[in-house]
């Protein structure tokens, strides 16, 4: 069974890499739920954090449930200034099966999946290595790595002073952050174009209303669900967003003659009413809008 495991294990980590394309993309619940391997299904996560298949003598993952659409950022508290996540024992017990299991996988240095929440059903994803418990604090010292290197069978040493480690938690961070701004801005505009109400989800982006480099927050009250050519529009001043939440395409490119996807696609989305979202808390801050429209006008 130990040849099994470790095959299904190896098996797992490649299937999460393609599925998540390298873990720029998050991995469903689903998706997570759906692995086989030698013709047996294996899951990936459960309702516990930490997880066992039943064909497995070790754990498979460890996995923290996402904040509310309205709540804080992704390892906004997770990820210490030591560059490792700091991962809570089940419960208080030391003895705790589950607690057990996870020092075991530590003392043989078997590599899990951490799952991190970024919406419901949603989760960014890498590869785990347990590098250390702390009974007094009730935590386990976790190093992170690209789950594309568990996928290849080999462990990524990334010390912790260095500079690879901290470029890496850098980009964990910042990738985290985007996809969960882009899950919690689809879900409030309940996966729906404002501009043309397509529901296609893959064809949809969280645009937002002031960049991240201009001080803009991944808040759902920052962003804007558009498809993305209504997106690329919104970035490059073609469409604007007046503070009523009416389009206005720039005066120049309405009077193009080009074809169908210029006349569709764009001219005929001037003076349409956007679709916002039904909850008050989740809808564009009036302030942000006021503030992007005028730089909209300023550079037609």
């Amino acid at each position: 069974m130990a040849g099994f495991e470790d095959e299904a294990r190896t098996g797992a980590f490649a299937y999460v890499d393609a599925t998540t394309l390298g873990g720029e993309e998050p991995i469903t619940w689903d998706q997570l739920r759906s692995f086989e391997f030698l013709g047996e299904r294996v899951h990936l996560a459960s309702q516990q954090g930490i997880f066992k298949p039943r064909q497995f003598t070790y754990p498979v993952s460890i996995r923290t449930t996402p904040p509310p659409v309205g709540g804080p950022p992704p390892y906004e508290d997770e990820i210490a200034l030591d560059g490792y996540l700091h991962y809570a024992y089940r419960g208080t017990d030391q003895q705790h099966p589950d607690n057990v299991l996870l020092r075991r996988a530590m003392d043989d240095g078997v590599p899990l999946l951490y799952l991190h929440g970024i919406a419901r059903g949603s989760y960014h994803v890498h590869g785990a290595i347990i590098d250390a418990g702390d009974p007094g604090s009730l935590r386990f010292r976790v190093a992170l790595m690209p789950i594309t290197s568990l996928a290849y069978g080999a462990a990524v040493e990334l010390d912790a002073q260095s500079a690879t480690r901290r470029h890496y938690m850098q980009l964990v961070k910042v990738r985290a952050n985007q996809q969960a701004f882009r899950e919690r801005v689809l879900t409030a505009y309940r996966t729906t174009c404002s501009v043309c109400r397509l529901r296609h989800r893959e064809l949809l982006d969280a645009a937002h209303i002031l960049p991240f480099g201009a001080g803009g927050a991944p808040v759902v009250t920052n962003g804007i669900s558009m498809c993305k050519i209504h997106h690329a529009a919104y970035d490059a001043n073609i469409l604007g967003v007046r503070p009523d939440m009416t389009a206005e395409i720039r005066v120049d490119v309405l009077e193009e003659v080009d074809g169908p996807m210029l006349t569709h696609g764009l001219q005929e989305a001037h003076n349409a009413k956007l679709l916002v979202p039904t909850r008050k808390q989740w809808r564009p801050d009036s302030e942000a809008l006021v503030q992007r429209y005028e730089q909209f006008r300023a550079a037609g």
